[in-house]
This record gives C-alpha cells, sequence and structure tokens, in this order.
C-alpha cells in the first residue's frame, strides 16, 4: 500500500531546478473526451474491488450520465478534462481509488507567472483555520477563522472543491485537501484570480481584508513545507526515545539498518518509553512497516485478519507490465480469472531475537495526516496490545479498499488509479471509522507547535 505524494517530488524538482519547460495544456476533441470517460466508468467497474461499496449502482450511473452531459465544448484542456473525469472518481467514495492533483497543468500554469491564494488552511470540527499566511498582509493572524472569500461561505467553497477529491468520508476530503493544500485545489477548481475579499474571524470580531493573490513558485511554493514530511530521525527526551520512521517505502535494506541501529541505541539507553511517531506519514508498503513493529512485539503477528484481491484484466496488464510475475503473490493474481475475487494470506511475521526487541511502554502518534498503512500499522498496534496509540483520529479506515493501482486512458494519456483490494485490520472490525486513539489529542493547525508529543511528555515526565 501506497500513498501517493508525487506533486511534493515533482514540486521539489522543478522549482528548484526550473527544468520544466514552459508549455500550455493539450486539447482534446469531444469525442476522444467522450470516449476516455466511458472507458473510465467501464474499467472503474471492472478493475475496482467493489466499487458499489459506499455508492449504489443507480447514483453512480447517474453520476457518469449527468458528467457525461457536461461535456457540451467541441475540445477542452486537459485541465478541464481532470476536473471533470475526478467527479466520476470521487463519486466512488473510495480515498484510494482517484486521479491525482492535475500537477502537469499546475505546472504549466505556474511557468505562466501563475498565482495563487495565499492564505492554507486547516479544516477542523467544521471550521476553516488559517495556518500559514504567505500574503504580504502581516495583521492576518494565524489560527484565525475563515468565513468567506469573493462573497462565497466556506461551505460553497468547499462543496465545489469536494467533488474533486476522492476520500470515504469528509473527514478524509479535508484531510487530502491539507495534504495538497487549499491554494493549490481553489486554483484548480475557481482558476487564477487577481484579489480576493475575505472575512476572517478574530476572536469575536469579523474583520474583512482585501488581499493581492501570490507568485505561484517565488512566494508559496518555494516558501511552504509539505505535512506529508515524515522523516526517519531519533532523539532522546528525559522520559523517553522518540523515533520518526519516516514513511514505509523507499530503500528497503537502508530502511531496515536504520531501524536496526536506532533500537540499538534506545535499548543501550534504558529508557522505560519509546514514542514511535506515525504522523504526517503518507504510508507505504507493510513490509516496511511489520520490521518496525518486530521490534515491539512480543509474539508472531500479522498486518491484517484478511487479504482480499479481485483479479482483472487491467490489474493483469499492470502486473506484467511493472511487477515481478516469478513471485507468488503476483503469479496469484495472473492465474486467477478476471473478475475472481479470492484470499491471500501473508505469513506470520516473527519479533526480533528478545535481546533485540524493546520491551518497555510503547506509545504510538497518531494524527488525521496519518495515511494508508500508517494508519493500518498503528491498528495493528493497537489490536495486538503492543502499544498505546495516542494522538487525534486518523482521515483513513484501517479496514478499507485500497492495495492501489493505476493504468492510463487511452486517449488522454490521464492516470486512473484504483483499489484492488480490501484489508481487514487484526481485531475483524469493518466498521467505517478510523484508527481511535487511547490517549485523546488534537493536533491543532498541523503546525510546528506539537501538542499530541508535549502533552504526551508532560504526562510521562509526571
Amino acid at each position: 500500500m501506497n500513498y501517493s505524494n508525487t506533486i511534493t517530488l515533482l514540486l521539489l524538482l522543478f522549482f528548484s531546478t526550473n527544468s520544466f519547460a514552459q508549455q500550455t495544456d493539450p486539447v482534446f476533441k469531444k469525442e476522444e473526451i467522450k470516449e476516455d470517460l466511458l472507458y473510465l466508468y467501464e474499467s472503474l467497474k471492472e478493475a475496482h474491488y467493489d466499487v458499489y461499496a459506499y455508492v449504489t449502482e443507480e447514483k453512480l450511473d447517474s453520476i457518469y450520465h449527468k458528467t457525461r452531459r457536461s461535456i457540451d465544448k467541441n475540445s477542452l484542456s486537459l485541465l478541464e478534462i481532470t476536473n471533470i473525469f475526478q467527479q466520476l472518481t470521487s463519486a466512488v467514495n473510495n480515498g484510494h481509488t482517484e486521479i491525482d492533483f492535475p500537477i502537469s497543468s499546475y505546472m504549466n500554469y505556474a511557468f505562466q507567472g501563475g498565482t495563487l491564494f495565499p492564505l492554507e488552511l486547516a479544516f477542523e470540527n467544521n471550521q476553516c483555520f488559517i495556518r500559514k499566511n504567505f500574503s504580504l498582509n502581516p495583521d492576518i493572524k494565524i489560527d484565525s477563522k475563515i468565513i468567506s472569500i469573493n462573497g462565497k461561505s466556506m461551505n460553497e467553497i468547499l462543496s465545489k472543491i469536494h467533488p474533486q477529491i476522492s476520500a470515504e468520508r469528509t473527514y478524509l476530503k479535508n484531510a487530502k485537501l491539507e495534504t495538497y493544500s487549499f491554494p493549490r485545489y481553489y486554483w484548480q477548481v475557481f482558476g487564477q484570480k487577481d484579489s480576493f475579499s475575505v472575512h476572517i474571524q478574530e476572536g469575536e470580531s469579523i474583520k474583512t481584508y482585501i488581499i493581492k493573490s501570490v507568485s505561484l513558485i517565488e512566494d508559496y511554493e518555494k516558501k511552504r513545507d509539505e505535512i506529508l514530511n515524515a522523516k526517519m530521525s531519533l532523539q532522546f527526551f528525559e522520559s523517553a526515545a522518540y523515533i520518526n520512521p519516516g514513511d514505509f517505502s523507499g530503500h528497503e535494506a537502508t530502511y531496515q539498518s536504520f531501524i536496526d541501529s536506532v533500537f540499538v541505541s534506545v535499548n543501550e539507553s534504558k529508557t522505560k518509553n519509546l514514542i514511535l511517531d506515525l504522523r504526517n506519514n503518507k504510508g507505504g508498503d507493510n513490509s516496511f512497516s511489520d520490521y518496525l513493529v518486530s521490534y515491539i512485539a512480543d509474539k508472531p503477528f500479522k498486518w491484517n485478519a484478511q487479504f482480499t484481491i479481485k483479479t482483472s484484466k487491467f490489474l493483469k496488464e499492470h502486473t506484467r507490465a511493472h511487477n515481478d510475475t516469478t513471485d507468488v503473490y503476483f503469479q496469484n493474481i495472473l492465474s486467477h480469472k478476471d473478475g475472481e475475487i479470492y484470499d491471500y494470506t501473508f505469513d506470520e511475521y516473527l519479533p526480533q531475537d528478545k535481546q533485540k526487541r524493546f520491551e518497555g511502554d510503547v506509545y504510538v502518534l497518531v494524527n488525521r495526516q496519518s495515511h494508508s498503512q500508517s494508519a493500518v500499522t498503528a491498528a495493528q498496534i493497537q489490536d495486538y496490545d503492543f502499544g498505546t496509540i495516542v494522538g487525534e483520529e486518523t482521515a483513513e479506515f484501517p479496514s478499507l479498499h485500497a492495495s492501489q493501482f493505476q493504468y492510463t486512458l487511452p486517449n488522454t494519456g490521464i492516470n486512473v488509479k484504483v483499489s484492488k483490494g480490501y484489508i481487514v485490520r487484526v481485531n475483524g472490525s469493518k466498521k467505517l471509522e478510523g484508527v481511535l486513539p487511547d490517549i485523546q489529542i488534537q493536533d491543532h493547525l498541523l503546525d510546528d507547535k506539537d501538542e499530541i508529543l508535549e502533552r504526551l511528555l508532560d504526562k510521562l515526565n509526571k
């Protein structure tokens, strides 16, 4: 499982090197677009594990035909097509079935001198807070609430943006909107604006600010940090050791070497408490997370109670093109009939030798930005009672339709990501809820003030 964060890597590359050649969005004819829309609709039904898990057949069919009718121009740009097609994939209401943010269109806009809304937002308890201010107005305070932009209430604005974002529920839509950022999505849906009239609540009063847009490259992308920023690190506090394992992806040998070394240091320190940080984590592969868990486990374990896969001609084409077909896992995909759903059982993972393991108290930090395999891992640790979960409910479900793969639409070249599998958390619960912390602490604004870690350390220091 891997939560895509392609936009971060591309932005880092292009905005640091200026290597992206200025282009205009490609344009496609109405007939090509409608062919791809039909291909998208039929492929979702064929390739998805259960396309009607969170939407009725009648509702999805209605959205398809409404979407098709909306294609009324003789030609559309790639950005316009992406906006239309995203509304069909998001109607499936599955976070791992999606068309990504239109990165190439965004890059084209950037190098044409594009500008953006200059306030980055956090979405908490049905309210919209300012978490970053990139405007030229220093009087706009962080943690203030935005009421409206250009005469549209935030509820109205979000009702236009949410259909572009795939998710099982609004909580995850808003978490993804934080991840990819409100200014980017506001541009995608509403286009370029030179200035904004913003109503902002500061304490008991509501003030109106007129703010100008800012340069996408110089005043936004080059000044901000991505929210999904998990990085491998080890720290020691008075009462606990702290490990951030980073995302569960990359070079596996390097990852395992890091985990080996930090647990040697942790055990040598004789600390009684260990904190594992899975916040702001895009997820990845269970082979990484299981290796981490093996250092705190006191018995053999699995990362799921059940894992089932639906194979299809689309999945088989992807498998033959991108995977090692001598591997048993991928052989199973190829050997089953198209449309067949089957169980795939993972072997139990053994804990590390007793002398290598950490045997004190373990605390696992999570927040709404603990995505995909990081949420599954937090649930795994909770269900086996390997540790105490601290923070806020994850936006992603630990029992979920996931195990994502992708294919390309034939005319427009748009990539479509689809869930081929269904994962059930270790305790067998299929409830439509995130990982619920044992100790609840909200991560306000997702900023540099670390409420979750600070309050946990206060508790451990007593």
